[in-house]
């Protein structure tokens, strides 16, 4: 019963390999959160479609491991392993980011933090809003500014994983999560209308319920109708390869 809900609730198709090649084979492609989730998903799609990647996450293990793969599958692979939400070192490394990949055509920030604690319970913690902040909105723009000049010269595409929920009035216990997902969609909208005529397209995937690692760590999300990581980065990848602005489910406002 909870199979047919989901499809009903949250119909998707899967994208077909030849369309996947033709789109992104011999391109360089960037991931963030690539070891996990969407992302390890999304770069697993990305190594069969024949792409170039570069993979940005905190496990450095799981990096080698798909970044030998994607050697296996004839493909470029390169990665850097740093935790998004130290800004001194993440600031460092996008000063010489610029020189270590000259040819980028896709950004895909995937990367995120999901946390849930009350305001009254999180008076003495303003290192969760900061580390959320820096995750989810600002390790985004930090990529996206120092890769832009490369992405101009290819035409490319920065792709934000952002959440449904930001488009409903927002509930108790979020504040820290919902604020940064809606500094990067407030950035992302003044991005595109700056950048589509600078040949860079900025577009944000509103994505709902995901099961992944970190979602199903909420034992009531565990047990709801919800995308697979697959599906999702199957409608990453539906977005980055159209001219849409946006992904968005049928039902959502």
């Amino acid at each position: 019963m909870a199979s047919i809900i989901k499809h009903i609730v949250y119909p998707t198709k899967s994208v077909s390999h030849k369309k996947l090649s033709e789109a992104f084979a011999g391109k360089w492609v960037v991931v963030t959160g690539a070891t996990s989730g969407i992302g390890e998903a999304l770069t697993l799609r990305i190594i069969d479609a024949k792409a170039n990647l570069f993979l940005i996450a905190r496990n450095e293990e799981k990096l080698q491991l798909l970044c030998d793969k994607a050697r296996d599958n004839g493909c470029e692979a390169r990665y850097k392993a740093i935790d998004l939400r130290q800004r001194e070192e993440l600031d460092a490394w996008c000063e010489t980011l610029r020189d270590e990949l000259p040819s980028v055509s896709f950004l895909f920030c995937n990367a995120g933090k999901s946390i849930k604690r009350s305001i009254s319970s999180s008076l003495d913690r303003m290192h969760d809003y900061d580390r959320t902040m820096d995750l989810n909105y600002r390790s985004m723009v930090a990529l996206s500014l120092a890769l832009m000049p490369s992405m101009r010269e290819n035409s490319g595409h920065i792709i934000y994983t952002s959440s449904v929920s930001s488009r409903y009035p927002f509930t108790p216990g979020w504040s820290a999560y919902h604020a940064s997902k809606c500094a990067a969609n407030v950035w992302c909208r003044t991005a595109r209308r700056e950048r589509k005529k600078r040949g860079v397209k900025v577009q944000v995937a509103y994505m709902p319920l995901v099961h992944t690692p970190m979602s199903d760590v909420n034992e009531t999300y565990k047990k709801l109708p919800a995308y697979s990581a697959d599906e999702a980065a199957c409608i990453l990848l539906k977005l980055a390869m159209s001219n849409k602005f946006r992904y968005k489910p049928w039902w959502a406002l």
